[in-house]
């Protein structure tokens, strides 16, 4: 999938966006369905990156265990505008069959994916290697508006998500 034509802004820093800003850093639920429902059409998956992995930054093999990983670089946008920047490692030893086939596709978001899963997400360490593993992809870092979260099925960590809101969301777009 080409991706070049997409534009990213940094989410602006203004009063105006401050109770946003609060607002998407703190949400504990589907960034998908935040994005689908801030979008002004149709929202879409951008993927940049899906490969199985051996190895993974020390933050993420501290948090969800395991030894091998599905790591994956997504945006979301509508029209050409990105909403947001999304980094995943799913621990590939807990991930159910159909999730890991649906994700292997590369057409769905996590959101939609995970909302047939009984899940919890939880604050999770931060890491500048796995932010510049995002940003070297996206561009644009804005560490202000990121975050890092795990999503734990009852009896394990599936996944480790670092996700970057971008100005796009806001309606801004430059």
């Amino acid at each position: 999938m080409e991706l070049d034509h997409l534009r990213r802004s940094i989410f602006p820093d203004s009063p105006r966006h401050a109770l946003l800003r609060r607002l998407l850093l703190a949400q504990d639920g589907s960034t998908t369905r935040l994005c689908a429902t801030a979008a002004p059409g149709k929202l879409e998956l951008g993927l940049y990156l899906q490969e199985r992995c051996a190895a993974v930054p020390a933050v993420v093999g501290e948090a969800l265990g395991g030894t091998a990983w599905l790591e994956r670089v997504t945006c979301l946008y509508s029209g050409a505008t990105v909403l947001m920047d999304n980094l995943s490692f799913t621990r590939l030893d807990t991930v159910p069959a159909w999730f890991l086939d649906e994700l292997e596709q590369g057409v769905a978001p996590i959101g939609r994916l995970l909302e047939s899963l009984f899940v919890r997400r939880e604050a999770a360490p931060r890491s500048t290697e796995v932010e510049a593993l995002l940003w070297n992809r996206t561009g644009l870092p804005d560490a202000s508006m990121s975050r890092s979260y795990l999503v734990r099925l009852p009896e394990a960590p599936l996944m480790y998500i670092f996700e970057t809101y971008r100005g796009g969301i806001t309606g801004v777009t430059a």
